[in-house]
């Protein structure tokens, strides 16, 4: 009996730490809260690439669900089961927004956050025949007549700058809520809109090509890749705002497969390749690990809600 028990016990011991150290068995879904082809989805993708070095045996699938602002995206992640084979991206304002606008079925207990990975400034845009070539023109424009500006979804960082931006001015735009920044790219070089409230990355190649305008950049200094644009403080206008791209779980995932989640993502931070290849594809990093996003998505949140509180939507 006493050999038995002994045996029972080692088996207990050794298959699940031979089951964790399989994982990942199977395919891991990345969940993208926006659609194919946006900068969220390259971000994932050049991931994988580097997530491939260091677990050269595990499969990535990115699903991308677009729609409301990143909320269904969100969701679906808060809802998936805590296994490890379902993360997903996060990006703000939108992941906190929708929490203050209490249109979110998730808080940010919702998630264990794995860390960050990338930034991308706001920049107010417009179609490349227009006559606007300014801050100021624009101000001036929306005051005489009425204008569309275009934003990623109700509550995300493109609609929140655009709200303080009015709120600074005294405008008043036509908000036309798309369903990422795919779509706002092609209003804006079909000059199908006036104006677009969106992320530099998402038009930065078209800016420099002359078929479309960026007039201002929502940062506290110049972009090095266009430092002809000014800043909205050096117009005179000091809005500031960007977006954070980072990584997440559902909540109630396992402490070691999370922990090796989060060691995977400050790897591939730290990667080389992954370095070049965001330079090379524009993209901005912004490293943090997981309690360093977590004290960051809790700041933005309040500073957020109180935002909202001044100013619903």
């Amino acid at each position: 009996m006493r050999k038995i028990l002994l045996l029972a016990m080692a088996m207990a011991l050794f298959f699940p730490l031979n089951a964790l150290a399989a994982y990942p068995e199977k395919p891991i879904t990345i969940i993208v809260p926006s659609k194919a082809g946006g900068s969220t989805d390259t971000s994932a993708r050049l991931f994988i690439k580097a997530a491939k070095k260091y677990w050269p045996k595990a499969e990535f699938v990115v699903k991308d669900v677009s729609g409301s602002g990143g909320l269904k995206g969100f969701e679906e992640i808060a809802r998936a089961k805590p296994d490890g084979y379902t993360i997903g991206m996060v990006f703000t304002t939108q992941i906190v927004a929708h929490i203050v606008s209490k249109r979110a079925h998730y808080t940010l207990d919702s998630f264990h956050i794995i860390g960050n990975a990338m930034q991308d400034p706001l920049i107010v845009a417009v179609p490349e025949k227009s006559p606007i070539k300014n801050l100021d023109d624009l101000i001036k424009t929306a005051k005489a007549k009425s204008m569309t500006a275009a934003v990623n979804g109700i509550g995300s960082d493109d609609f929140v700058a655009a709200k303080k931006f009015e709120q600074q001015t005294g405008v008043k735009f036509n908000l036309l809520p798309t369903k990422g920044s795919t779509e706002q790219k092609a209003m804006i070089l079909g000059g199908h809109i006036d104006a677009s409230f969106m992320n530099l990355s998402q038009l930065q190649a078209q800016h420099k090509a002359g078929k479309a305008r960026i007039i201002a950049i929502l940062a506290d200094k110049r972009s090095e890749i266009l430092p002809d644009v000014k800043t909205a403080a050096e117009q005179g206008y000091p809005v500031s705002m960007t977006a954070t791209r980072g990584f997440v779980a559902p909540a109630g995932i396992s402490k070691d497969i999370a922990a090796k989640l989060d060691d995977l993502l400050q790897k591939v931070n730290k990667d080389p390749g992954f370095i070049a290849d965001t330079d090379k594809g524009v993209l901005f990093r912004l490293p943090m690990t997981g309690p360093e996003y977590l004290a960051y998505l809790k700041k933005l949140q309040a500073e957020t809600q109180k935002f909202y509180d001044q100013n619903p939507w």
